[in-house]
This record gives C-alpha cells, structure tokens and sequence, in this order.
C-alpha cells in the first residue's frame, strides 16, 4: 500500500512510484552508457547491492529487485547472441 495514498497498492519492483516518466529511468540510464559493457556493469552492480543487503533491509522487495537486474542483465546477453 502506498503511504500517501492509503488503498493505493504500489510495486516497489516493476513501477516505483517515484520513478514516473515518459521514458522508464532503466532506459534512460542505458541511453547514456558509451558501451555496452559499462550498462552491463550498472546491472552487475544492483544485482551486487541488492543481494548484499536484502538480509538487513527490505528482504523479499530487494531479493525481488536483485532478480530484476539479473532478468535484465540476462536479456542483454541475450540480444547478443
């Protein structure tokens, strides 16, 4: 539920509420990488953070989170083939 908007359900994973835009911030961050690998590394990192913290912080949302880079980072090896 959102804080704000109480009856509201938010996806903290999929479509944070602060994250709203004509252009999803994932993309727009991509946009900016020179290469290809230095997006690869943004994914490498969060999947880094959100594994390492999730046992102190937000448990399943960071797990969950952790699996969203990763899902990422696996369908950009993936256009490359």
């Amino acid at each position: 539920m959102s804080e704000m908007f109480p009856g509201v359900v938010t996806d903290n994973v999929n479509s944070p509420q602060h994250y709203q835009g004509t252009i999803e911030t994932i993309d727009y961050i991509e946009s900016l990488m020179t290469e290809t690998l230095e997006f690869e590394g943004y994914l490498r990192g969060n999947i880094i953070k959100y594994i390492s913290r999730y046992p102190k912080k937000n448990y399943t949302e960071d797990l969950r989170k952790c699996r969203w880079y990763l899902d990422r980072l696996i369908k950009l090896h993936e256009e490359r083939l």
